[in-house]
């Protein structure tokens, strides 16, 4: 399947970093966050992605562009623009991304809206490009397609911050967006959709995916929910930043579950 990944906000909440760079490239073990997420779904056989961006969105396209020579040592000859490759990487990817300008100022839903003409399954993937987890992605489409539904989200246990879902069995029955308090299952992202769902909506650039379409969804009882009780963590803040470097430093991160 295809993965459509989120990368275009401001990150205001981390901006030791992100003044410089978007969230999804800031570095965790020398790679970029985003990177870890596209290396957790390729684990699973999904290598298409489609990265949506906005803020600062030309570093992801500069870092892809020159993914292969980051990986290798080379020689550059200034006097005729040559580039001669000294060692290549032992890292082999095969994965083919499409980035896509979706606006500096687009928000989560309409960003997906602006990705259709992108995404060529009629079912995909998506997420947050800030998140990591420990999802078993095949359980997640096989609940997904057992369920019917239009949609379907993971819900993870964390700290209350986030999305909370109210549940019903396997239905969400409501979706509340970063309440002020209460404990329970959130929206950890990891979702799987169906293109139906945003090809209805309008071209504004102001439609959130959690109040603009995980809401509707929720009150048609067409969202699913796949509960997840391993690891997920945001990196909303210098802390979560840090709190993820550690995890990686002491090979202790749950998401590398590559060699």
């Amino acid at each position: 399947m295809q993965v459509a990944i989120l990368c275009g906000g401001l990150g205001t909440r981390l901006q030791e970093e992100t003044v410089f760079k978007p969230k999804p490239m800031v570095e965790i073990g020398h790679k970029p966050i985003l990177w870890h997420i596209m290396r957790y779904y390729a684990c699973f056989g999904h290598e298409r992605f489609l990265l949506c961006t906005g803020y600062k969105g030309d570093s992801i396209k500069d870092y892809f562009l020159n993914y292969r020579n980051r990986s290798r040592d080379i020689e550059v000859n200034l006097g005729d623009a040559s580039v001669s490759v000294l060692s290549n990487a032992d890292e082999q990817l095969d994965w083919k991304i499409r980035i896509q300008d979706t606006g500096i100022n687009t928000l989560t839903g309409s960003r997906v809206k602006r990705a259709l003409k992108y995404l060529d399954d009629d079912v995909f993937l998506a997420t947050y490009g800030d998140g990591l987890c420990n999802v078993n992605l095949d359980a997640l489409i096989a609940h997904h397609q057992k369920s019917g539904r239009l949609a379907t989200v993971t819900a993870v246990r964390p700290s209350s911050r986030f999305g909370e879902l109210g549940l019903d069995g396997d239905s969400v029955t409501s979706f509340e967006e970063k309440p002020q308090t209460g404990s329970g299952w959130i929206n950890g992202g990891f979702f799987v959709f169906h293109k139906s769902i945003f090809e209805t909506l309008s071209d504004a650039p102001d439609i959130t995916l959690e109040a603009g379409v995980l809401q509707q969804l929720a009150r048609d009882r067409q969202l699913n929910v796949y509960r997840h009780n391993g690891f997920w963590q945001c990196m909303d803040t210098h802390r979560e930043m840090v709190l993820l470097e550690d995890y990686w430093r002491t090979g202790r991160a749950p998401w590398k579950i590559w060699p």
